[in-house]
């Protein structure tokens, strides 16, 4: 088994800077998005819409570290970064991060940590639509809305885990590799 190193804790750490503060800066854009949709009742699907954005650290630690654990530490310490420049939930960040992290980590550990492709970050953005979602359907109140809604918010949520946590980290990836920043 593959042991995570200084440099890897190294690598996530400034991973997980760069996202904090894309974090942070996304915040805007979820208070933008709940402006706009709370008077036609949709106010809680800026969470869902925004939720892709939020879970990048993890995939991308995950991909670069090729290590069981890293896409769990990248995205949680994402979110302690998060909660100590300044996040506007304190931290409930934190335990957010935990599901997110762990969500991000089951995707990678469903392929035995062996296959680093376009399909481990699909099954990672899977799972972590999954786990946040059960998360917050308790925590915000989904529980209450109707199998519709619910239904409604669970894909909103999986579309945007495949775009930012898929689509977007493959090329991001593809781009650090072309620039010879990482190895294949």
């Amino acid at each position: 088994m593959k042991q995570i190193h200084l440099k890897d804790i190294i690598l996530m750490t400034l991973i997980a800077i760069v996202f904090g503060f894309i974090y942070i800066a996304s915040d805007t854009l979820y208070n933008f998005l709940t402006l706009v949709l709370t008077p036609v009742g949709y106010g809680p699907l800026a969470n869902d819409i925004t939720m892709g954005i939020w879970c990048m650290a993890g995939p991308i630690s995950g991909f670069i570290i090729k290590k069981p654990g890293s896409a769990f530490l990248g995205e949680f310490l994402s979110s302690c970064v998060e909660t100590f420049i300044m996040a506007e939930w304190g931290v409930v960040n934190l335990i957010s991060g935990f599901f997110q992290g762990l969500g991000n980590e089951l995707g990678f550990t469903l392929t035995g940590y062996k296959y680093y492709n376009l399909f481990t970050l699909f099954l990672s953005a899977t799972t972590t639509t999954i786990v946040t979602f059960l998360y917050d359907f308790f925590k915000n109140g989904y529980n209450y809305f109707s199998p519709i809604n619910v239904l409604i918010y669970f894909l909103v949520r999986w579309l945007s885990l495949i775009i930012f946590c898929c689509i977007f980290v493959k090329l991001i990836i593809n781009l650090l590799e072309q620039s010879h920043v990482i190895t294949n």
